[in-house]
């Protein structure tokens, strides 16, 4: 009897990434633009920055850094949500962090999905920033019972891809040619489709609530909304968008630039406005359109630990006062950096005040360490025995994703939301419970330092 092997999740997750690439590039032509000026800025990066490419190739970060793409999606139950949870689980990526985008004027809250291990991450960092709409916050009564009856009517996964997440769970992995029949029935789930499953009267009043609450509402499935390559100099890709014939949102999101980069910088050009196609109360299709799709471009940095969270959202806040706008743009950002100065910008501050997680690395230094030698961290840094580099944000910033989205809305889209989440309702309905992404980060630093100790062949005090 012989054993059926199984494609490695990572890989699965690899193929389906390279394949919403191709499918949101047929469908979205600016996003293959936007490909190729990531790319140039990218190499331009690299060639004048040796000490960068250096610190990539020693974390593996430059072999994932072409590929390295996120996306997002948006789901309108909790059945929904729990089976992208089995979908994404075939492609080993979990959810990660709970984020509340309703204190923001966005009625969703979100997870994370990806993969959690450093090995894996280096494989395929694909990520999926996926929201569940809250239902709760549409105020007419009338129109809340109206969209839980548009959404209990459809059906968003193929009848094939079920089977096929059905099969991976009870024989614990797919073979080759059910890995690829998953990865063509999951695209699925995620293609656009220009075909409103109401009226232009429904959907003009759910996009009165609020304009995400008719984008997740009012059609046959969830469309990935953008698709993001990760740049090494989000300033240069924003400076060089108009040259692409992309226009620029007005302010990058998250913290300002910095010689060392912390968390999350984002920006996009704005959505699209597509043509879409309602249906009138005789059945006949009436021409219309909606504004859902946009481009993101991210810039990631080192990720921070609680005392480094505690300090950044603090300088946020006292930035955020006045918020970003097309017409405080310049004003905005010049006093973020300055506020932002109180956050220390190189990593050994970051480092030796704990504000940062990093992963460590024995040196090629050819003599041993004695048995009277050093055994303190610090002390092994210091005589070339260790040296660390920064550990990547692989996750987001609900201030930065709720910016982005109403930037995509208008300025004017602002709602104010005073029911609380609730991230127990969210696990709920997600069927699980969501990781710790400062656990995840804390775990990869504490297995490089584990790793050292043994080559090393001493205890790490």
């Amino acid at each position: 009897m012989t054993t059926q092997a199984f494609v490695d999740p990572d890989e699965i997750r690899a193929r389906f990434s390279r394949a919403m690439s191709d499918m949101y590039k047929a469908e979205v032509p600016l996003y293959g633009t936007l490909l190729e000026l990531v790319s140039d800025i990218n190499q331009r990066t690299l060639a004048n920055n040796p000490t960068l490419a250096e610190q990539l190739r020693q974390t593996g970060e430059i072999k994932r850094l072409d590929q390295e793409r996120h996306g997002a999606i948006r789901v309108g139950t909790a059945q929904e949500l729990a089976t992208l949870r089995r979908l994404f689980a075939v492609m080993g990526m979990y959810p990660v962090g709970y984020y509340d985008l309703s204190e923001a004027g966005v009625p969703v809250h979100s997870t994370a999905f990806r993969a959690v291990h450093e090995a894996s991450l280096q494989k395929s960092p694909f990520r999926v920033f996926t929201s569940l709409l809250r239902l709760e916050l549409i105020e007419d009564e009338a129109l809340k019972q109206k969209a839980a009856a548009i959404l209990a009517q459809r059906i968003i996964f193929t009848s094939r891809a079920l089977e096929l997440i059905a099969r991976c769970e009870t024989k614990g992995g797919l073979s080759a040619s059910d890995a690829d029949a998953f990865v063509r029935e999951a695209l699925e789930t995620f293609r656009w489709h220009g075909e409103a499953t109401v009226s232009a009267k429904v959907y003009q009043q759910l996009h009165d609530q609020h304009r995400l609450i008719a984008d997740i509402v009012a059609f046959k499935g969830p469309h990935i909304n953008h698709l993001t390559p990760r740049t090494l100099d989000i300033d240069a890709i924003q400076q060089g968008m108009p040259s692409r014939g992309i226009t620029p949102k007005a302010v990058i999101e998250g913290p300002p630039p910095r010689r060392c980069p912390v968390l999350l910088r984002q920006t996009s050009f704005k959505a699209l406005q597509e043509k879409v196609t309602f249906i009138d109360e005789q059945g006949n299709a009436v021409a219309g359109s909606h504004t859902a799709r946009f481009g993101e471009i991210e810039q990631r940095g080192v990720a921070l630990t609680p005392k480094g969270r505690a300090l950044y959202d603090k300088l946020l806040n006292i930035a955020r006062t006045q918020a970003p706008s097309e017409s405080n743009a310049q004003a905005y950002m010049q006093a973020l950096t300055d506020i932002f100065a109180e956050l220390p910008d190189s990593y050994e501050s970051l480092r030796k005040q704990g504000l940062a997680y990093f992963r460590y690395f024995v040196t090629d230094k050819d003599d041993a360490v004695t048995q009277d030698g050093p055994r303190d961290l610090d002390a092994l840094i210091q005589s070339d025995y260790i040296h660390y580099e920064p550990l990547v944000y692989e996750d987001f910033l609900p201030v930065s994703a709720a910016g982005i989205f109403q930037s995509n809305l208008g300025d004017q889209a602002q709602t104010l939301y005073t029911k609380a989440s609730s991230k127990d309702r969210f696990e709920q309905a997600l069927g699980a419970s969501v990781l710790d992404e400062l656990a995840l980060y804390a775990d990869t630093q504490a297995r490089s330092l584990k790793r050292c100790e043994e080559q090393l062949g001493i205890p790490l005090s």
